[in-house]
This record gives structure tokens, sequence and C-alpha cells, in this order.
């Protein structure tokens, strides 16, 4: 879980006025906002806030001295008056169609090149094939991000997308899955003879094409999804919501290794289909929808209508002059995190893609070495057999990436606390039934006593690393990646290649977590600045921003693709050689775009933490 992190209470003390006694343990801590209302006469807007179902409950710890102090020093860089920390509970409705999400791509990946080979596909068109998902990240992401930010329906910007993205996936995942037995189905009206070569190819046009549409699909559902968690999630807790949000692509990416290495047809009794892909892809459409349905249900979004009107000319050349200003308008802070983005993408895209047919390449190694004439089904064979081990080394690297990514949070130090609160624990579930004024729902969902809130925040501040900042954390796991490429010069055996392969789960959890957290939190701080004046929200809102910044996650993996296949033609061997290290040198060239990736990433600066500093130490002065 994700808590927030916060000073000692006793680092902060104001003098409390005599006229107003009170006893620190019975202390109701106020936002800053809620101080001046109190001040000034006015009442609050929202006053059953405090009873909001997904809102945890303040710390009494300090209570006032907090606000006297808060109004001293200006609290920090950017105000955050009206914004309250959301529950744990929160955080994972608001994330969980990541994990869905994640689930629907592991499929696609895992299952969709032997899918593909079985329907007659050769292999040199597979890269065809596959490049479809960074061109449509490049392209769709960036416009779905502007169509999003200018939707003006009353269920909310992102929703509509979300929701539109789940359903067109689901389809476009049932029709790959039975494209053979469709394209039968259509020409056999006509005559054609269902195992004609002019069908098998039809068969295969038609199965390229539901592949291209279905990146459309999923980078639309991606693009709504990420926007969503900004939108949703206060600016001292982007953090933590960009955490759990790695946590539940962890967790898709578990069941669906698990989902690879169960016999399903046989386990669903051909109920959902009689092949591991058919089946597989059933799920996926189920889990997907079934989570975005989930997060949509529960977070309500604000209503868009309220907004300045949108502009009107969205046409496709509007589209482009529009991206191309939103680049030149980036923030310095977004924009060093997408160049190191751009050269750690060149890193990430061989290794996911081919760290199987590495480790594969070793353990056959022997086996090429003794039986030099092997027939080409016995190369298959011995490669069907090399690929299970290369999946279940991913399958370490799943479980280490997921492991890392429940703990980081505990030990990387807090970039943003909320002003008005920083002794909050935001981990307490706080969760009543939604529309309910039951009087005992409150009780049945309360978080534990204050004391208790006291003590776990103690705990949680004695595991922080206090130097370690997230912005360190992910250049650090720049420079590891960088070494476990590297180290591929000196791998020999499977079982040192496994270690690898799960040690780098490490610097995978931090890529799914800080350059979203640290791009999330600069773009909910500015919204929240301009919500606080009265003014309108910025032009370039988070899904522009956020789509550009797939656009430097997308652009480098087609450029890895071309610099890969040109090192595959100068170094690889004919299938079933020995000692073929092709794949290898394509792992080291992406480690030496680690690199460079860690020098951008020093480059970033450290959010925040400047206002807080200022906060403790004129704290500790008065």
């Amino acid at each position: 879980m994700a808590f927030s992190r916060s000073p000692s209470p006793g680092a902060l003390h104001t003098p409390i006025s005599d006229q107003q006694p009170i006893e620190a343990e019975e202390v109701e801590l106020q936002p800053p906002l809620e101080a001046e209302e109190a001040r000034s006469g006015r009442q609050s807007p929202n006053p059953d806030s405090e009873n909001s179902p997904f809102i945890s409950p303040e710390g009494s710890d300090f209570g006032e001295n907090l606000i006297q102090d808060a109004a001293t020093v200006g609290v920090s860089e950017w105000h955050e008056d009206a914004q309250e920390s959301k529950s744990v509970l929160y955080l994972v409705l608001l994330t969980l169609s990541m994990g869905g999400l994640q689930i629907a791509y592991g499929a696609e990946m895992s299952n969709g090149s032997p899918y593909l080979l079985s329907l007659g596909l050769d292999k040199s068109m597979l890269a065809f094939v596959w490049i479809a998902g960074p061109l449509s990240g490049t392209l769709i992401q960036p416009y779905i991000g502007i169509k999003s930010d200018n939707s003006r329906i009353r269920w909310g910007k992102r929703k509509p997308f979300m929701l539109g993205g789940a359903i067109a996936t689901a389809l476009s995942f049932l029709t790959l899955a039975w494209a053979r037995e469709t394209v039968q189905a259509i020409l056999g009206i006509f005559g054609a003879d269902p195992k004609s070569h002019g069908v098998r190819v039809s068969a295969m046009v038609f199965a390229i094409l539901i592949v291209y549409i279905l990146d459309v699909a999923i980078n639309t559902v991606q693009a709504a999804i990420r926007a969503f968690i900004v939108d949703n999630a206060p600016t001292h807790q982007q953090e933590d919501a960009n955490a759990w949000a790695g946590r539940m692509i962890g967790v898709g990416n578990i069941v669906g290794y698990i989902a690879g290495y169960v016999d399903l047809p046989k386990r669903s009794g051909g109920f959902l289909g009689n092949t591991q892909f058919k089946v597989l892809c059933v799920i996926s459409s189920i889990a997907l929808c079934g989570t975005v349905l989930v997060s949509i249900s529960f977070i309500r979004e604000r209503d868009p209508r309220q907004e300045r009107p949108a502009p009107s000319n969205r046409g496709i050349l509007s589209f482009f002059r529009q991206v191309f200003r939103s680049s030149k308008r980036l923030p310095p802070q977004i924009r060093r995190v997408c160049e190191a983005q751009f050269f750690s993408w060149i890193c990430w895209f061989p290794f996911l893609f081919y760290i199987t047919t590495y480790i594969g390449q070793i353990h056959l190694n022997p086996y090429f070495e003794a039986n030099p004439d092997m027939s080409d089904d016995e190369i298959e064979k011995a490669w069907e057999g090399a690929t299970r081990i290369g999946t279940f080394a991913l399958l370490i690297f799943a479980i280490t990436s997921f492991t890392s990514s429940l703990l980081l949070p505990f030990l990387v130090a807090s970039t943003h606390q909320h002003p008005s609160n920083l002794n909050a624990d935001s981990s307490s579930f706080h969760y009543s039934a939604p529309h309910s004024h039951h009087p005992d729902d409150h009780r049945r969902f309360s978080s534990p006593r204050p004391e208790s809130h006291s003590r776990l925040s103690r705990i949680l501040s004695a595991c922080q690393i206090r130097w370690l900042t997230l912005r360190r954390a992910w250049f650090l796991s720049q420079l590891l990646i960088a070494f476990c490429m590297l180290m591929t010069f000196f791998i020999t055996n499977t079982t040192a290649a496994t270690i690898l392969t799960g040690t780098i789960g490490l610097p995978w959890a931090l890529s799914l977590w800080a350059p979203f957290a640290l791009i999330s939190a600069e773009i909910s701080k500015r919204d929240a600045e301009a919500r606080r004046s009265g003014s309108s929200p910025p032009e370039d809102q988070a899904g522009v921003i956020l789509g550009l910044h797939n656009v430097a996650i997308s652009a480098p993996q087609i450029l890895a693709t071309l610099v890969s296949s040109g090192i595959f033609k100068a170094t690889q061997k004919p299938r079933g050689s020995a000692r073929d290290d092709s794949v290898g040198w394509v792992l080291r060239f992406g480690g030496c775009a680690a690199l460079i990736a860690a020098f951008f990433t020093w480059r970033i600066g450290e959010v925040g933490a400047k206002g807080r500093q200022k906060v403790v130490d004129q704290g500790n002065d008065a």
C-alpha cells in the first residue's frame, strides 16, 4: 500500500491562542481554506465532505499549529486548498482498469505471434505486424488526448473514451481469435473451399487488419485511463496513484503469465474456445471491460461542461498543428522526463521482445553444438522447450516487478505532501457505500484510531530513505538496467540469465511509476493552481500532454526496431546454429541507450522538494 509520508509533528510548532485552549489529541485538523473561511465567517461550500466515502480521515495530532504555520510560511510553492487526501480504496478503484488493460496487452504480446504463425504468416512479416503498436501509440494517443481534453459530455472527459475503447478492444480480440472461422464462413457463402490457398491468405490479411484495429483500440483506452488517473488524484497523491497503477500492471502481468501456463481449453471444458489463444482473448475482454466498468462506476469526474467551450476546428491538420504547438509549450520538467523516456525505451523495447529468445539460445547452445545436423522439425521442437524456459524467466521478472512496486513507495521519499495535512495517512480505508446515509455506514468502514495512524506513520518514516527521491530512484534504476544489459557479455547459463532477468524487474517497476508520477504531479499542480485562482484551465491539459509523453515512448520503439534489424542482419547466424549472440548485441545496444537515459534523468529537477523543505525549516525556526 502507498502511504503519505510526513515530517515529525514536533518539527512544526506555533503557540495557540489563550482564548482557544485545546489539547493536541482533540484538535481537528483544518485545511487552510477552511481556516480562512472560519476567520471570515463564511461557511464551507461542502460541509459534508468529511463523510465522503473516498476521503481519508485527517490526522489530529497538531491541528491549529499547522494552520498558523501554513498561513505564515505560505505552505509551499503551490497551494492545494481544495484538494483532500483520498483513501487507498479510492486509489485502487481509480487505477484498477490498468490491471485489466495489462492482461489484454499481455495476451496480445505473448500469444499473438504464435497465433499469426499458425495462420500461415511468415516470420519476416511479424515485424511489419507488431510495428502497429508503436505507430498507433505515436499517433492515436495524442489524438485521443486532445479529443478527451475537449470533450464536454456530462459523463466526464475520459469515461466515454475508456468505455468505448474497452468495448472496441473486446470486439477486436474476439474477432481476431475467430479470424479464420469468420473468413471461412463469409467466403463459404460464395462456395470457397475453407482449405484453399485463397481462403488462407484472406484469413491472414484479415487477421493483420484486426491487429491494427486492436492496437488502435488499446491505445485509446490506455490514453483515457492515464488521463483519468491524473484528473482524479490530488496533486500530493499523484505518486501514490501511479504507484498503484504500477501495482495493477504487475498483477495483470502475473495473471497473464499464469494463464499462459494453464491448459485453458481443458480447464474451461471448451466452453470459451477450443484453443489457448481463443480462451485468453475471452478472459482478456472480460477483465478489461469489467475493470473499466468498476473504475468509471465508482470514480466521479468533474463536470467538463463547467469549463470554457472547446475549440470548434478539430480537423486532421488542426490536430497536427496542436500537437506541434503543444510539444513546443511543454513545461521544462515534463520535457526532461520525455527526453529520458525516449532513450529509456530504446533499451526497454529490445529487452521486452527478445529476452526470451536470448535465454532460449543460451539453453540450446550445448544441444546445437552436440547435434549440428538437426532437422527443421527437431530445431522447432527444441525451441518450443527453450521458449518455455524463457517464459519462466519472464514470470520471475513479473513477480520481482510486482514486489518492487509494493515496497518501493515505502522506501522512496515522497516528493509532494498535502500542505494542509502533513500528518494525514492516505492509506486509511474510509469507505461507505455510495449514496448511502445509514448511520452505521461510517462506523462500519471507519479507519483505525488516530493513535494507530501516528504509530503507523512513525514506522513508515523509519523505513523511508530520506535522500532517495523518486527522481534519484529512477536515475539509479537506469544505471542498473544498463549494467545488467552489459553483463550479457558474461552470461553463459540459463540460471544466471534468469537471475539477471529477475533483477531487471526492479528498474521496470520504477519505469512504470516514476515518469508517470513526475508528469502527473506537474499537470495536477498546474490544474489545481488554475482552479484555485478561478482562471481557465490551461490549453494543454492532461490528455494531450500524456499523449506527447506516449510519443516519447512509442517513437523510440520504431527506432529500436530498425536498429535491431540492422544488428541482426550483421551478426545473426542460421537458425539452429550454436553461439548465436545476435540478440545479446541488441541488448547491449539497449544498455548504452539506458546510460544516455540516465544522463537525462539526472537533469530532471526535484519537484516540490524546495517547498517542503521551506515549511520544515521555518517550522523549526519557530
